[in-house]
């Protein structure tokens, strides 16, 4: 069965990460993406490696399966045709530029709902198009400072971390690409398309979501708790006797009489100090070195068998190798094997959301620079063997 998106053509002018994440989303859900690329050049992300990949990096590779590739110049007339027309037949444009570069170029929001007044157009920047920054290009890990996440992460008495991932940069992402189907959905029912204005800042800023709330409600600064929880204990990771670490949640006062039974410790379920979460939370630095010193005479597995057998969440901090041999990963397919063009058998991330009416797919490897344009100029937009010879010597393509 065809995606959910089948029959939605996105012309996909980001680059990086949050503008191809949310574009390979869309893809997966059955839209044809086309990457539009600098002849040449290309997307910063195909040489940001090691590792590679016939030739791809696996950073590439990650953001941009589910695509076509276009190389385009669309700073020369003869290509700022050539994509005028190609989004005059499309539904869905994301741009990741900084704020004001294409519409210099001609190619902003007011200027092309002109040709194709149904178009859904997706504009990602650092800090928005209003207030003093919003001229300044975003990048993850700036963005993330600025707007509180690093703040928060690490551990309490070191200093602050990044997160293991571009993740400001994937929240945004994931924002766009549910703000793209609430305005399909729009469209369907008014005829009108709409400019989306999305920011990694505001992003960011939204998904600190217990910890804003804390601070506006409050007004103290959310601390760093590493591993463990500010509101809940115990909510924390813990080093078990086979140098292993687990997470624990005890979330309830119902969790917390079982935790005390497996732990050997049932005189702390009515204990004064730490009967109910808020007390616990309270007495953290009584209560975390008593848990710690008991959890270390045990292996992981050990602990981990028991605690989940009475319904108390735990589980391992795993390596990626153990992330892959983990056993929900076959059977919710979340490895996927496709032929790629110079990488022979290409091993990706599957898709995480399964409809059961309308699959998402991976039906297309991450494109090779510009492997489409022939097929976009002849089929898409009727250019002939000989203009697209032409287009390729002017170095339009």
């Amino acid at each position: 069965m065809p995606g959910p998106l089948k029959g939605i053509r996105v012309v996909d002018l980001s680059r990086v990460v949050v503008g191809p994440y949310c574009t390979m989303v869309l893809g997966d859900m059955g839209a044809d993406v086309i990457k539009i690329e600098l002849p040449g050049i290309g997307d910063e992300t195909r040489m940001w490696g090691p590792p590679f990949a016939g030739g791809e990096s696996a950073y590439y590779i990650s953001l941009n399966k589910n695509k076509r590739s276009l190389t385009l110049d669309f700073k020369k007339e003869r290509g700022k045709k050539i994509l005028r027309q190609l989004i005059a037949i499309s539904d869905v444009l994301v741009e990741n530029y900084r704020f004001g570069t294409l519409e210099k170029l001609g190619f902003g929001y007011e200027s092309l709902k002109e040709i194709n007044p149904r178009l859904i157009y997706c504009s990602i920047t650092g800090y928005g198009p209003t207030g003093p920054m919003s001229n300044e290009g975003g990048v993850d890990i700036v963005v993330a400072a600025e707007a509180g996440l690093i703040g928060i992460t690490g551990e309490k008495d070191r200093p602050p971390s990044k997160v293991g991932v571009a993740i400001t940069d994937i929240l945004t992402a994931l924002f766009a690409q549910g703000a793209i189907g609430n305005a399909l959905y729009h469209r369907e029912k008014t005829g009108k398309g709409q400019k989306l204005d999305l920011s990694l800042f505001e992003s960011q800023v939204a998904t600190l979501f217990n910890l804003s709330s804390s601070y506006l409600v409050s007004g103290d600064i959310p601390q760093r708790w590493g591993m463990a929880h500010a509101s809940i204990v115990p909510y924390q990771g813990f080093k078990t006797k086979d140098e292993e670490y687990i997470l624990v949640s005890v979330t309830s006062e119902k969790m917390w009489d079982k935790f005390c039974h497996i732990m050997e410790i049932p005189e702390f379920i009515h204990d004064p100090r730490f009967d109910v979460n808020k007390k616990r939370v309270m007495n953290r630095e009584q209560l975390v070195p008593l848990l710690e010193k008991k959890i270390a005479a045990r292996d992981s597995d050990e602990w981990i068998s028991e605690f989940r057998e009475v319904g108390i969440p735990c589980g391992r901090v795993n390596t990626m190798d153990r992330v892959f041999n983990h056993p929900q990963i076959k059977p919710r397919n979340m490895v996927v094997e496709v032929e790629h063009p110079t990488a022979e058998k290409l091993k990706l991330v599957g898709i995480p959301v399964k409809y059961s009416e309308t699959p998402g797919s991976v039906r297309l490897p991450p494109p090779l620079l510009g492997q489409h344009t022939q097929e976009i100029l002849s089929d898409l937009l009727g250019y002939s063997k000989e203009e697209i010879e032409l287009f390729r010597h002017e170095g339009v393509i």
